[in-house]
């Protein structure tokens, strides 16, 4: 193709062009409807309602608010220590037991609660030092009677033959013939108190002198007799005893000075 021809198609296509433009701005002058144009409008206002709904979701969203965070939980608290225990008191300390008392026919007992037997002769003859008046054998008369019951038995009397008041304290501590020990006395027969003589009264002790079932040993026959109205006392009485004397053996034993000449011979 020459290029005459070339630019002949050239220019004829431009000005189909022109003309092509030129009825389409005539045609929307006379009113004819832009297809084009009409849905061009259309999407804007689908755009625009789409953008107002969602404006209108928003806002009722934020007229909404946003929902709080849920506020945290306070700590708990920690719990109290527990006070300390208060120390336990120290325990005071056991009072002491009192001492017994002494022996003798005193019948005081010790703080302790325990008979006054439970001491030792001299310690109730010494507390008698304090507290009584002994009988002597110078204001007083002392007999030995060999009864006939309870078998063996040789009651002791000694009345006050003073002006003044006596106290026989403890028991007697007796000596017949020779011997050499004192013979014991029986614990079970100590009295109330302290046998006290007013003048003329008598206070009396037995002496079981052999066993009644012949069990005792070292048996002899006694003539005489010496009465000692305590283990303190530092001179005799000497009562009579029968002629024939009285057998003793290692059975012998003496009571504590009574006030009744049964209580005596109940032993």
């Amino acid at each position: 193709m020459s290029a005459r021809t070339a630019r002949t198609h050239l220019l004829a296509a431009a000005a189909l062009t022109v003309a092509t433009l030129t009825l389409t701005a005539c045609g929307n002058a006379d009113g004819t409807r832009d297809e084009g144009a009409s849905t061009s409008s259309a999407t804007s206002t689908s755009s625009s309602t789409t953008s107002g709904g969602t404006s209108t979701e928003a806002a009722q969203t934020g007229a909404k608010g946003s929902t709080g965070t849920t506020g945290s939980t306070g700590t708990t608290g920690t719990t109290g220590s527990s006070g300390t225990t208060g120390s336990t008191g120290g325990s005071g300390s056991t009072g002491s037991t009192g001492s017994a008392s002494s022996s003798g026919s005193s019948g005081t007992s010790g703080s302790s609660g325990s008979k006054g037997s439970s001491g030792s002769t001299t310690s109730g003859t010494s507390e008698s030092k304090s507290r009584y008046t002994p009988c002597t054998p110078a204001s007083t008369r002392t007999t030995a009677t060999v009864v006939s019951r309870p078998l063996n038995h040789v009651l002791l009397t000694v009345t006050n033959t003073g002006s003044k008041l006596c106290d026989l304290v403890g028991y007697p501590a007796v000596r017949f013939g020779e011997a050499q020990s004192v013979p014991p006395v029986i614990e079970d027969s100590q009295p109330q108190a302290v046998v006290t003589l007013a003048p003329g009264e008598a206070g009396y002790a037995a002496v079981v002198v052999s066993a009644a079932d012949g069990s005792g040993t070292n048996g002899y026959t006694a003539k005489s007799l010496e009465v000692y109205f305590n283990s303190d006392s530092t001179k005799p009485a000497r009562p009579a005893l029968p002629a024939k004397g009285v057998y003793v053996d290692s059975s012998i034993t003496v009571t504590y000075w009574q006030s009744d000449m049964g209580d005596a011979l109940t032993w």
